[in-house]
């Protein structure tokens, strides 16, 4: 009797919610912009993919190998993204259209506090960075997360137990 396995979309999904959740909520409270709350969105992820690729192992009760849960791991982070850069569009666009103009705002107080810019060389870049500031942000979501979702995927394909020596009748 074969155990029924949770789909990668599936917790993709619920990992998702939790963090959209979070930055909504961020964004309402005003602190979108603090680089520590930001971080508490990705150390979610990340023990999220590894919470998903040990459950993964254990719904197959270890008849796995490092590749399988990897896979897993990496197919949840893939769902993640999606989901997570999807709601990126709609709230840049829709829900929190102030949310670019804040993110400018925090990029000019950044770039002024560099010497070596000057204030047309911060104008010229701020442009650009308005014109094409949603390619910029899923592009970094992409990345971003696709980046610690395999960090995290290669970490819970480490830690999840497997059974080492499967046999062929058992796949």
């Amino acid at each position: 009797m074969e155990n029924k396995v949770t789909p990668a979309w599936q917790k993709g999904l619920i990992l998702s919610l939790i963090i959209i959740v979070i930055g909504a909520g961020l964004h309402l409270s005003g602190m979108s912009q603090n680089t520590y709350a930001q971080w508490s969105q990705n150390i979610l992820f990340f023990a999220g993919i590894i919470w998903a690729c040990i459950d993964y192992a254990k719904q197959k009760q270890g008849e796995v190998t490092f590749g399988n849960v990897f896979g897993f791991g990496f197919k949840v982070t893939a769902a993640v993204a999606a989901i997570v850069a999807v709601y990126s569009i709609l709230a840049v666009t829709t829900i929190f259209p102030e949310m670019k103009d804040q993110a400018i705002e925090a990029a000019r107080k950044s770039m002024e506090d560099n010497p070596k810019l000057n204030e047309e060389q911060i104008d010229q870049a701020l442009q650009m960075t308005s014109k094409m500031f949603v390619p910029f942000m899923i592009g970094g979501v992409l990345l971003g997360f696709a980046l610690i979702g395999a960090i995290a995927s290669l970490v819970g394909a480490a830690f999840a137990k497997k059974n080492p020596n499967p046999t062929p009748f058992n796949q």
